[in-house]
């Protein structure tokens, strides 16, 4: 059984889809499978898809091609049922694993055995490739000026957007534990740091080891926009943590969370969702610590 398991998850990534799973079979650590799915893209993503695979063939190498577009939790958790890795990445096909990410992540959680989710600092990169930034600014030596929260950090979750996705490195066995994605959302990140960081802690590695891709279209910046399921989803995600907070630096953080995406929904003309949004900010004022 390999250690890690990478799921590569590819829609319309013509551009970059090679250089995504290029990235895996270069990391030093080679105790890996790598599962790619196709959600039924309409450029030629699948031809490169079968190109790589043929380039490649002597490496643990599976592939789904989906009929019909399925969205990114349905589609990640087919493969999901496909490994027993005691790892998982979770791998968007327009980003990339610098070499010595699945190496770092291995060695961290096999240290940390509770902990359910490893990450790391990364670059941003453009359509080109060229690097914008960093996730958490960093010093000459490329450590982190910030105190970067790990731990059991639940509070921190629901109240600010601080880990990068892209560098996120799944206990396996957890992962399965709750049942994988949910798929009555429209995004994953957000929800599944929510429901591991309740019972789990998390490990932050101090190191750059991802590039994530920014593109014009992406997820991240439709997220607010008129017909988006994204916010509606974070409304749903909401409603969940508030059966889980049980005390004040909880409860504190749900209201927080809550101000800013009402004031969001305000912003971008979505109403009934500043309302939705709204109604649970005054549902969780009155809820007993």
């Amino acid at each position: 059984m390999p250690k890690v398991a990478v799921v590569c998850l590819c829609y319309n990534h013509e551009a970059y889809v090679k250089e995504a799973l290029n990235s895996v079979v270069q990391q030093t650590f080679k105790d890996w499978e790598l599962i790619i799915v196709d959600d039924a893209s309409e450029d030629n993503s699948i031809n490169m898809i079968e190109e790589f695979i043929l380039e490649n063939s002597s490496y643990n190498i599976q592939s789904i091609f989906n009929p019909q577009n399925l969205g990114n939790c349905k589609a990640f958790n087919k493969a999901l049922a496909r490994t027993n890795a005691d790892y998982i990445i979770d791998l968007a096909a327009d980003d990339i694993l610098l070499p010595m990410r699945l190496e770092e992540g291995v060695k961290n959680m096999n240290q940390t055995l509770k902990v359910a989710i490893n990450f790391s600092n990364a670059h941003y990169i453009n359509p080109s490739g060229d690097i914008l930034r960093t996730h958490y600014v960093v010093n000459e030596s490329n450590k982190s000026i910030q105190k970067v929260p790990q731990g059991y950090i639940f509070p921190n979750i629901i109240k600010n957007y601080f880990i990068c996705s892209p560098t996120m490195m799944y206990r396996g066995s957890y992962l399965r534990e709750i049942g994988g994605y949910d798929e009555s959302l429209a995004y994953e990140d957000f929800d599944l740091k929510i429901r591991l960081s309740r019972n789990y802690p998390f490990s932050y590695i101090d190191k750059i080891l991802v590039q994530k891709r920014v593109l014009p279209d992406s997820m991240s910046v439709k997220q607010y926009r008129k017909g988006n399921k994204q916010l509606n989803s974070t409304y749903l995600i909401c409603c969940k943590i508030y059966h889980l907070i049980q005390n004040k630096e909880e409860k504190l953080a749900l209201l927080s969370r809550l101000g800013f995406e009402a004031k969001q929904a305000f912003l971008f003309n979505r109403l009934r969702l500043f309302m939705k949004f709204s109604s649970l900010w005054a549902k969780t004022i009155f809820k007993n610590d």
